[in-house]
């Protein structure tokens, strides 16, 4: 009799279940599917066996990553060791979900497992009724637990995605064809919408973005004349074509154009040159971008053919793992199918059709270069797939290759054999890869110099902060130590000596206004020319000396407190 377990993978643990009446069961398909559905028919057919929660999230991510990619966790293995009846009279079958997964398993434990049929509906009941088959566990846990394992798991598959480098270079090439397409379709629209008032433009100026660029500057053609023929030069390059245009202005068949409908055409050209110029940009970022991930791929066979070798297989790993054969007619899928079917001759090329090598070699070579360049594109790939640091010394090296092949088609001479060819390119690779390295460290050292310097200025900067703070306070607390001590110096003998004063004072000021008033008289007989200025200039200097005199006697008293206190 057979034993039959299933494994069931969840967000809180593992799970294994033991199934009641195997044989019933697998007779009993359709009634299978409607006692799913209730918990009470579905509790009588499994039972749990035994249950392994994990014990944080890290764990349950790395469980998943490793069913993910069809790989036994150490916890998954010691749970089935545990639980799992691998010995007895009764045969043991495991039922799980995941082909992928059942044949690690099964090479693993040496078992029989079961995919498919009467395990897929008990999973699906299983996946229903499983927060109330594990004691413990409520509907609400259950899917908490689901919602941040699936976050944690999308998380970790965007951060660490091997293809992210090659995603842009997808994007890329993908964008860059959608603009050809855009391109041509608005340059025509230009060339008709402009044709009608200078038809002869379009004889003359075959290319799209220069069309453009004229439709942009001649505007009005009646406005043309000889100062701009300069101008027309710059744009078409040409001389010759330039005056053909002028003549051609003059004795034009076209239509005459109102300002308004003239600025829309402006208009949208400019938007015309702007994309062409943009795309001129792209194509640069591309170049950039395939030197950085697939540097040797470039070198051989150019930018944008790798590009779409890349974009069609999916990324550059899926790209590294196609036998020659498949890189050969990639791209060609139709071609290939209806060949198949109609049973005619398969296709030779693919998306290699567009590198050069193909196109200079003779027809009854065509084949035997593309196969010959399918063979080295795939060497490349894989060379740049799995190399720690990217150069493009093996590209170049197979390049040289693939023109020794052409020459050896066209005139027989022999090129040079691989191992030949291969050594000479790991020596040069070596080197390369080595002056790299060393340039690379050397960036590193100057990176950490400067963080140093800039972690040491700071903590320089903040200690001098602090003490400056620290001296501002200390020189505020003395200041106002010393006001306070003045202002009681000076209180204390005005409140015991102030009746005293106040006599003296005032006689001192009467005797120093009369004088002022007989100087003043004096000076108005004897000077009746000075200015209001000068006799202001008087009074002050001479008013200086009696307001410095009531400060004597506060000047005396300090100096005695100062005795007595030091005594």
């Amino acid at each position: 009799m057979v034993l039959l377990h299933v494994l069931f993978e969840h967000a809180a643990g593992y799970a294994l279940f033991a199934v009641k009446e195997v044989e019933e069961i697998g007779m009993l398909l359709p009634q299978v599917e409607q006692s799913v559905l209730s918990i009470g028919k579905f509790n009588s057919m499994v039972s749990l066996a035994a249950f392994f929660p994990f014990k944080s999230a890290q764990t349950a991510l790395e469980n998943i990553n490793a069913i993910s990619e069809g790989v036994v966790h150490a916890d998954l293995k010691l749970f089935l060791q545990t639980n799992l009846p691998l010995s007895g009279k009764k045969k043991a079958v495991l039922g799980v979900s995941d082909a992928k997964i059942g044949a690690a398993l099964q090479e693993e434990f040496s078992i029989s497992i079961q995919t498919g049929g009467v395990v897929a509906e008990l999973t699906r009941g299983l996946r229903l009724h499983f927060h109330s088959l594990v004691k413990g566990l409520t509907g609400l846990a259950a899917s908490k637990a689901q919602l941040g394992l699936g976050h944690s798991y999308s998380r970790a598959k965007v951060k660490f995605n091997v293809n992210r480098a090659d995603n842009m270079i997808i994007q890329s090439i993908a964008l860059l064809d959608q603009l050809d397409k855009d391109i041509n379709t608005f340059s025509m629209r230009v060339r008709e919408w402009y044709g009608y008032h200078f038809p002869e433009l379009i004889k003359i100026v075959s290319d799209n973005s220069m069309y453009c660029r004229m439709a942009q500057l001649i505007g009005n053609r009646k406005e043309l004349s000889e100062e701009s023929l300069e101008s027309l030069e710059e744009v078409v390059m040409d001389s010759a074509k330039a005056q053909a245009i002028l003549d051609a202005s003059r004795s034009s068949m076209g239509m005459d154009i109102s300002p308004i409908d003239l600025i829309n055409i402006e208009r949208f050209s400019n938007r015309v040159v702007s994309l062409a110029a943009y795309r001129l940009e792209l194509q640069e970022y591309l170049r950039s971008k395939m030197s950085q991930v697939a540097p040797n791929l470039a070198a051989l066979i150019g930018d944008v053919v790798g590009a779409r070798l890349i974009s069609h297989a999916g990324s550059l790993t899926n790209l590294a793992k196609y036998p020659a054969s498949t890189v050969q007619i990639l791209g060609a899928e139709k071609a290939l199918f209806r060949a198949l079917k109609t049973r005619g001759n398969t296709p030779k090329y693919g998306l290699i059709f567009h590198s050069t090598f193909i196109g200079r070699a003779a027809a009854k070579n065509k084949g035997r270069i593309s196969r010959y360049l399918a063979n080295k594109c795939t060497i490349a790939s894989r060379i740049d797939c799995f190399s720690e640091v990217p150069t493009c010394v093996f590209g170049d090296k197979l390049r040289d290759q693939v023109e020794e092949r052409l020459s050896f088609y066209e005139t027989g001479d022999v090129p040079r054999k691989n191992v030949d060819v291969m050594k000479e390119a790991v020596k040069e690779a070596t080197d390369v890869t080595a002056e790299i390295k060393r340039k690379l460290e050397k960036k590193e050292k100057k990176r950490r110099k400067r963080e140093k310097k800039l972690q040491e200025l700071q903590a320089n900067g903040e200690t001098n902060g602090e003490a400056e703070v620290e001296e501002g306070e200390a020189g505020a607390t003395k200041k106002k130590k010393e006001k306070v001590e003045e202002m009681e110096v000076e209180e204390i003998p005005a409140e015991e000596n102030g009746a005293q004063d106040t006599p003296a004072k005032k006689k001192k000021r009467k005797i120093k206004a009369e004088e002022v008033e007989e100087v003043a008289a004096t000076d108005d007989v004897a000077e009746p020319t000075d200015t209001p200025a000068k006799k202001k200039k008087k009074r002050k200097s001479e008013a200086q000396p009696a307001e410095e005199t009531p400060d004597t006697p506060v000047t005396e008293k300090k100096k005695k407190k100062k005795k007595q206190e030091a005594e």
